[in-house]
């Protein structure tokens, strides 16, 4: 059974989702603070996190600032706050995705469905090794590595997804709706700036270890490899 940790300081909304998830066979977590998040992270296995911004003493920030230090963990920010700045900031740190209050129970159930079954895929072997080489980047697909100039990349699954997509054909110009449709096994539904954040995060952890700009943008048509 999936598990799932809800963090929430709002006890009617933490109280709801966690009726949600149970009735649709998930097994959850209740905290309400940001620091008993992370305990109970340190204590049990979970598959995701759902996680609001706006709580006391510790910002949803700061707790995927903490995680994302040794974990690759499924994070879906559920937050009143709506601004795009935010939206990207959370992306860009390390959240996987963001939904807005109020929320639709269905769109809820169907983010967690795809995030929890994306990290399971991402962490799941495959029998034939298989490498893919571009420049000075490595991947291998066989242990879910990449490397740039001998130096091991920390992705998150969905980094490590677009850049496979990429290098498995260098030359093609990926438009933002091929690249979500192929990464999130999705219909294109989201507005543009999930991707870009994510597409920034990826191309920023490419740098630390190469003098190379390796992904770029082609204005008005999406990305390839340089």
């Amino acid at each position: 059974m999936r598990k799932i940790l809800i963090v929430e300081d709002d006890m009617d909304i933490n109280n709801l989702l966690s009726e949600i998830l149970k009735n649709n066979g998930y097994e959850t977590d209740s905290a309400y603070t940001g620091r008993e998040a992370l305990l109970l992270l340190k204590m049990k296995e979970f598959d995701l996190v759902l996680l609001d911004l706006m709580m006391p003493n510790m910002t949803g920030e700061d707790v995927i600032e903490e995680i994302r230090k040794n974990s690759k963990i499924a994070i879906i920010v559920i937050s009143a706050k709506s601004d795009k700045k935010t939206k990207i900031d959370v992306l860009k740190m390390g959240a996987d995705d963001f939904i807005q209050k109020p929320f639709d129970i269905d769109d809820v159930l169907v983010r967690v469905e795809a995030n929890i079954r994306r990290y399971r895929d991402f962490g799941s072997e495959i029998e034939e090794k298989q490498i893919l080489n571009y420049k000075d980047i490595e991947l291998n697909e066989e242990e879910k590595l990449v490397m740039v100039s001998g130096n091991a990349l920390k992705l998150t699954p969905i980094e490590y997804e677009i850049i496979k997509l990429l290098m498995k054909n260098p030359n093609r110009i990926y438009s933002k709706e091929t690249i979500y449709k192929n990464v999130w096994n999705d219909d294109y539904i989201y507005d543009a700036d999930t991707i870009n954040a994510h597409m920034s995060n990826l191309r920023n952890k490419l740098k630390k270890h190469s003098e190379n700009d390796h992904i770029e943008t082609i204005w008005g048509m999406g990305y390839r490899l340089k």
